[in-house]
């Protein structure tokens, strides 16, 4: 029988919903109550106030948002939108804003504006799909269907079958 850590979930949603607390409480960072994130995520403290996450949107391990540069004196606003989901190892620039409904890919740099609905990727970030529909926390519409359930339906409606 293999073993789980999934035992320890309400550990993980204690520690978060400590963290969620100290970041709008204590530096008054904008984060909507049903946002999450990982633990490991990294906001910028420099410039507290500056941070803005939207209702149901999910930022993964190791992000780094960022809302300073003192190199050029830049102090400004980074905006991510409702529904989004901010994949692992990315850094979104200071004074960047990312529209509602977004996918970020992991590892992307965000050094410019993303509009609502699209997938951005790489580095620097570009769009590199518009118009998607997601729901909560960036998930995708069909995630909870099968594979096999979602080709049938395409070969039955007659749409292509695209592998990714």
């Amino acid at each position: 029988m293999a073993r789980s850590l999934n035992k320890f979930l309400w550990l993980r949603s204690l520690l978060v919903k400590a963290k969620y607390h100290y970041y709008t409480k204590f530096w008054g960072m904008n984060i909507h109550p049903t946002a999450t994130f990982s633990l490991s995520v990294r906001l910028d403290k420099t410039y507290p106030k500056g941070i803005h996450v939207g209702e149901k949107s999910y930022v993964a391990f190791d992000v780094a948002i960022l809302t300073h540069d003192r190199t050029r004196g830049v102090y400004r606003n980074t905006k991510i939108g409702k529904h989004c989901f901010i994949g692992a190892r990315s850094i979104i620039l200071p004074g960047v804003e990312i529209g509602d409904e977004c996918v970020i890919g992991s590892g992307s740099v965000v050094t410019k504006n993303i509009p609502s609905r699209c997938i951005a990727a790489g580095n620097p970030a570009t769009v590199i799909r518009e118009n998607i529909e997601v729901g909560p926390y960036g998930r995708f519409l069909f995630a909870d269907i099968p594979e096999a359930e979602r080709a049938a339906d395409q070969k039955k409606s007659g749409t292509a079958v695209r592998k990714t």
